[in-house]
C-alpha cells in the first residue's frame, strides 16, 4: 500500500468516525467563518476546556466582526484576561477592521483571501476556508501531524516548516471535495481524544488503528520525534503591590516587546532598590508569596512584596472593583491580583 492509499483510507475511516460523533462544542453547532475563525485564534496554545468559558463570553460582548471591529481596546483585553498571547487578540481586530473595510463586515472564506488577513497563517485559514466555506484545502496543527506521524511511521521533525508543508501536500491530495471541514477537524479530532500527545495513545478507541503502522510495529509513542528544546532563560523580578489610600499602582507596559502595552504590577529586576525603581517612598513593606510564569522563551521568577506610599509617582491608580472590573491584566501577575483583591478585605 502506497502513503497516499494509506492516507486516503485513512481520512475516509475518520470522517465517517467523526460524524458518528464527535464533541459538541459551540463553534460547532454554529460555524460561521467568524465563530470558526475566533475558536481557531483562541484555541492556539490553549486547551479546549480552557478556552469555553472565554469563547462564550466573547460570542456575547462581540457576537460580530463589526462589533469586534468597534471595541474599545481596555474591552477586548478584558475579554482575554488570562487567556495569554495577547497578540492574539489585537491581531483579531485588526482583522475585524480590515474585513469591514474590504469586505462589508463578511469574513471571506477562500483560503488565499484569510492568508491575507493580519494574524492568520496557513492552519487557520485552511480551518475556517473547510470548516465555514467548504474549500477542500487541509489544516495542519500539532495534532495532525502527531496522527500522520504515527500513521505512517516517520521520523519527521514535527516543529519544521518543511514537514507542515509536506503534511499539508499530503492532505490536499486526499482530502474529499464533499466533507473537507468534517475531514479537518476528524483529524483534530483523532489527536485531541485518542492520538494523545503525552502517555499511550488510547489504540482501542482509534477507526484506524489497523492502518497505523507505528501500531502495528508497537512504537506508537516514539512518534513523533521532535528535536530536544532549548532551555529557557530565567529573570528573577521583584512585583510590588503598591498602596495609595486604598488604590493600587499600575503601569503600562511599552508598546513593543513582551505583553506590549498590557497593565501590570509595578516591578523591576530582582537586586535593585525598590524605592529607586519606583520613584516613591516606601512604608509597611511585607513580603508575598513567590510565584512562577513560564512564558514560550522565558521564565519569570517572582517574589511578592505589598508596601504603602503617600506618593503619586508615575502610575495609574485603580480601586480594587476597578482592576476586577475593567482592568486586563496578564496572567504572569494572576497570583497577584488574586493577592490584591483579598488585601482589599483586609
Amino acid at each position: 500500500m502506497t502513503d497516499t492509499e494509506r492516507l486516503k483510507k485513512a481520512v475516509g475511516a475518520l470522517c465517517n468516525w467523526y460524524r458518528a460523533g464527535h464533541r459538541d462544542l459551540p463553534w460547532r453547532r454554529t460555524p460561521t467563518p467568524y465563530h470558526v475563525w475566533v475558536s481557531e485564534i483562541m484555541l492556539q496554545q490553549t486547551r479546549v476546556q480552557a478556552v469555553l468559558p472565554y469563547y462564550e463570553r466573547f460570542m456575547r460582548a462581540l457576537p460580530t466582526v463589526q462589533a469586534l471591529a468597534e471595541a474599545p481596546e481596555e474591552q477586548l483585553m478584558k475579554l482575554w484576561e488570562g487567556l495569554g498571547y495577547y497578540s492574539r487578540a489585537r491581531n483579531l481586530q485588526k482583522a475585524a477592521r480590515v474585513v469591514c473595510e474590504q469586505y462589508g463586515g463578511e469574513m471571506p472564506c477562500t483560503r488565499e483571501e484569510l492568508l491575507a488577513l493580519p494574524g492568520i497563517g496557513p492552519y487557520t485559514a485552511g480551518a475556517v476556508a473547510s470548516i465555514a466555506g467548504g474549500q477542500a484545502c487541509p489544516a495542519v496543527d500539532g495534532n495532525v501531524l502527531r496522527v500522520l506521524s504515527r500513521l505512517f511511521a516517520r521520523e519527521w521533525d514535527i516543529r519544521t516548516q518543511a514537514v507542515k508543508r509536506q503534511a499539508e501536500c499530503e492532505l490536499s491530495a486526499v482530502i474529499p471535495a464533499d466533507c473537507p471541514g468534517d475531514c479537518n477537524q476528524a483529524l483534530m479530532e483523532l489527536g485531541a481524544m485518542v492520538c494523545l500527545p503525552n502517555g499511550a495513545p488510547l489504540c482501542d478507541s482509534c477507526p484506524v488503528s489497523g492502518l497505523c503502522l507505528a501500531h502495528e510495529a508497537g512504537s506508537e509513542q516514539r512518534f513523533p520525534v521532535r528535536a530536544p528544546k532549548k532551555q529557557r532563560p530565567v529573570e528573577n523580578r521583584v512585583v510590588f503591590l503598591l498602596w495609595k489610600d486604598g488604590r493600587l499602582a499600575l503601569r503600562k507596559r511599552p508598546n513593543s516587546g513582551l505583553l506590549a502595552g498590557l497593565w501590570e504590577f509595578p516591578n523591576f529586576f530582582e537586586g535593585e532598590d525598590p524605592e529607586k525603581q519606583l520613584g516613591v517612598q516606601l512604608t509597611d513593606i511585607r513580603p508575598l508569596k513567590r510565584a512562577k510564569h513560564v512564558f514560550t522563551h522565558l521564565e519569570w521568577h517572582m517574589a511578592g512584596f505589598s508596601a504603602q506610599t503617600e506618593d503619586g509617582g508615575l502610575f495609574t491608580w485603580v480601586t480594587p472593583a476597578q482592576l476586577e472590573r475593567d482592568i486586563a491584566l496578564p496572567s504572569a501577575f494572576r497570583v497577584y491580583r488574586t493577592i490584591a483583591l483579598e488585601q482589599r478585605k483586609q
